[in-house]
């Protein structure tokens, strides 16, 4: 079977959501791990994308959202600033071009922004593309209105980031103070202004595995070729907090399927990862992973730049900041 569709994929064919929770649930992980190999090989060749954020804005969230450690509505120990200098996103953004990173992201808490602190943004996009005029821009800002995103694409920013979080069937159990059509009002509204998008989710929530597979869909049907999976990273004082783990084959299982049904899109390792060993990563990277949120913060001492940039190149890959939707326009 993973072979039958393994081939129908390479030929330009599709797979299917029942098929897609077969490969899931499937004994021979070998082999789904090599299909999906091939497949990542054949549409994608080596090139491997990356990205570096700064938390621009944290904690007093609105948002009820079950695994979120900025939520109000949960004690746990985020920390709380508003919108971060000019200079210090600079800073940040500069030190992790000079180590190879591509692209770069303002992350801010919140349902959305005020335009005031758009406008403190905008200026921030601004000066980072003054000081690295290469570096591509991208935000993540929550449910942002046309006029914001409009102002956002006129600072230089390229990609608009906005996570779907879970499937549809399942969103409700763990947000209710904003939904996935709102989301998605966002992200077209993105498109309109100019920018390309990032969507993906976080698996490991208690969803079911053919809730895993609706997920993959349903960021397939909206068009994206940036994918962040994130793995849930249970926190402390959240409802997720006391969640199960999943196992190294679950996440590279799901790794595999979402391979199948987006073998053209750049799968990202995102939130969660660092809860993984260096050898099931480098198996992830093996499989599907072809894009990774990486760097280092400069009010610490950290490695993960350069650990990271060895391991893409120990992997074989290539890291490139290809602009997906030049590429896979639908």
């Amino acid at each position: 079977m993973i072979q039958d569709i393994k081939a129908r994929i390479l030929s330009g064919g599709e797979i299917t959501e029942d098929e897609a929770l077969a490969l899931l649930s499937s004994p021979n992980k070998e082999e789904l791990y090599q299909a999906a190999h091939e497949i990542t090989e054949h549409f994608m060749g080596n090139a491997f994308d990356t990205c570096s954020i700064i938390n621009a804005k944290s904690g007093n969230c609105p948002e009820d959202c079950k695994w979120c450690a900025q939520s109000a509505h949960y004690a746990t120990s985020a920390e709380r600033y508003a919108v971060v200098s000019p200079s210090a996103c600079v800073a940040q953004a500069t030190y992790n071009h000079k180590q190879g990173i591509g692209r770069f992201s303002l992350v801010a808490s919140g349902r959305r922004q005020t335009d005031r602190e758009i406008d403190m943004m905008s200026v921030s996009y601004r000066a980072i593309k003054r000081a690295n005029p290469d570096l591509k821009c991208c935000a993540s800002l929550g449910l942002l209105s046309e006029p914001q995103l409009q102002k956002l694409f006129d600072s230089g920013v390229t990609t608009y980031h906005c996570n779907m979080e879970t499937a549809p069937s399942y969103f409700r159990e763990l947000c209710t103070t904003h939904t996935q059509e709102d989301k998605e009002a966002t992200l077209e509204a993105a498109r309109r202004v100019g920018m390309r998008i990032c969507c993906g989710g976080i698996i490991g929530m208690g969803e079911s595995l053919r809730q895993r597979v609706e997920l993959a869909f349903y960021v397939k049907r909206l068009g994206s070729y940036s994918i962040p999976i994130n793995i849930l990273q249970p926190i402390e004082g959240t409802p997720l907090g006391t969640s199960t783990p999943l196992s190294e084959n679950e996440i590279l299982s799901a790794i595999a399927v979402f391979r199948f049904i987006n073998p053209k899109a750049y799968l990202r390792f995102s939130g969660g990862r660092a809860q993984l060993s260096a050898e099931t990563q480098r198996r992830a990277i093996y499989v599907g992973i072809n894009a990774a949120i990486t760097g280092d913060l400069l009010t610490t001492i950290g490695r993960q730049a350069e650990e990271d940039m060895q391991m893409i190149q120990e992997c074989g890959k290539v890291t490139s900041q290809e602009d997906w939707e030049v590429h896979y326009s639908h």
